[in-house]
């Protein structure tokens, strides 16, 4: 690749009147190794579950509050509001899904919920707020 050529091409050929067997779309990088699927050979998937759903929000939700996941990293922007719409979905799922988890399940919500309501008071405390459980 000449030094002209940088960046990406992707090809979205979604809505096409294509076959479904068609290949993924082409996707040419500047890195020295291309990237052919969404799938890296590097980073493995967990499962897809109740759990990782849960945790995938609460870690958004932490992030949200200022929470890093590299401490060598700068915090991310505060910004309470999203982070409280994301408790208020995870109860919401708590409260719709009562009796309908298993208790390993159950466990991870609730105490995502705990952790998350405790770090969004200490944080909101401060301002003399009332926020509600």
């Amino acid at each position: 690749m000449s030094e002209e050529e940088q960046g990406f091409v992707i090809r979205d050929k979604r809505g096409r009147s294509e076959p479904e067997a068609s290949p993924p779309p082409e996707v040419k990088t500047s890195a020295a190794e291309p990237v052919s699927s969404a799938e890296s050979p590097h980073a493995p998937h967990p499962p897809l579950s109740f759990s990782s759903f849960v945790f995938s929000l609460g870690t958004s939700s932490l992030m949200l509050m200022g929470e890093t996941l590299d401490p060598q990293q700068p915090p991310p922007p505060v910004n309470l509001p999203q982070a409280k719409e994301i408790v208020d979905i995870l109860s919401l799922l708590e409260e719709k899904t009562k009796g309908n988890l298993s208790s390993e399940e159950a466990s991870v919500l609730g105490d995502m919920l705990y952790t998350l309501r405790m770090k969004y008071v200490s944080l909101t405390s401060g301002k003399g707020s009332m926020v509600s459980p």
